[in-house]
């Protein structure tokens, strides 16, 4: 049978996206999955996204890391779904949809997609590093050699090391630029590769850097490989509220699976 995907990209951060609203693909098959985001012998992506029905909301949102397997949370898929929902006019402007994570909120305009994150509660600062969770877990380091140094050698060793062992993080590398802007490069456990853009752990950056004492602003500009994301937030009594990840989503090319 053959089945209709499309292609999405958000700063980079690539997606097949899937119409599931008729349950027609099978989620059991992890290596159709893998098959599907293969560069080499699929349709090549970071991940892919399937959008189905909800009984209450506008859609839901079930992710697959590259590897096959479903994951925590994903910023850039969710801004790419919402496009993907506006395409085939699912929504117009506005949408709420659950994820893994729980309920999102969003919108779009002109190409740019404002998706509302989770509540960040509890943020954990060490000796040389932050970590948290935005959705996904999220190891995040000072790297003054940010364009040179090898990240997916560097990062993997982080990722699958003490504490975080087979359950792994995702490790973002940060080297500050003015007051609230910041430049990020991701290693993303799944793809186990640098991705050219990560919107959980662009929203975990900012959201860190404020914590630590690095800038004072609520809207913090990021530059990733792929361009450029934007996080504000609301900060009261050591929570983060009223997150939101801001950015382009972008319609690649449609097909068919056969």
């Amino acid at each position: 049978m053959k089945q209709t995907f499309y292609k999405y990209q958000g700063t980079g951060n690539d997606f097949v996206m899937i119409d599931n609203r008729q349950q027609i693909f099978d989620k059991n098959d992890t290596k159709h999955v893998a098959f599907l985001c293969d560069r080499r012998f699929g349709i090549g992506a970071d991940g892919l996204i399937l959008l189905e029905n909800h009984d209450t909301l506008d859609f839901k949102m079930v992710y697959y890391n590259a590897d096959g397997n479903e994951s925590t949370m994903c910023g850039n898929g969710g801004r790419c779904l919402v496009a993907f929902a506006k395409q085939l006019g699912v929504i117009t402007d506005t949408c709420s949809f659950e994820a893994i994570d729980g309920l999102h909120n969003a919108s779009i305009e002109n190409g740019i997609v404002k998706l509302q994150m989770q509540d960040v509660d509890t943020v954990e600062k060490y000796d040389n590093h932050v970590f948290l969770n935005t959705g996904s877990p999220h190891h995040v380091q000072f790297e003054s050699d940010i364009e040179a140094f090898d990240i997916k050698i560097k990062g993997s060793k982080i990722r699958y090391g003490a504490p975080y062992n087979q359950v792994g993080t995702n490790v973002n590398f940060v080297k500050q630029l003015t007051d609230s802007h910041f430049k990020v490069r991701t290693y993303e456990r799944g793809v186990e590769d640098e991705t050219l853009s990560c919107g959980t752990g662009v929203t975990a950056v900012a959201i860190a850097m404020h914590y630590i004492g690095k800038t004072k602003k609520n809207h913090v500009k990021l530059s990733v490989q792929g361009g450029e994301l934007h996080v504000t937030f609301d900060f009261e009594s050591g929570s983060y509220s009223n997150v939101w990840l801001i950015g382009p989503a972008s319609f690649v090319f449609k097909g068919e699976l056969v």
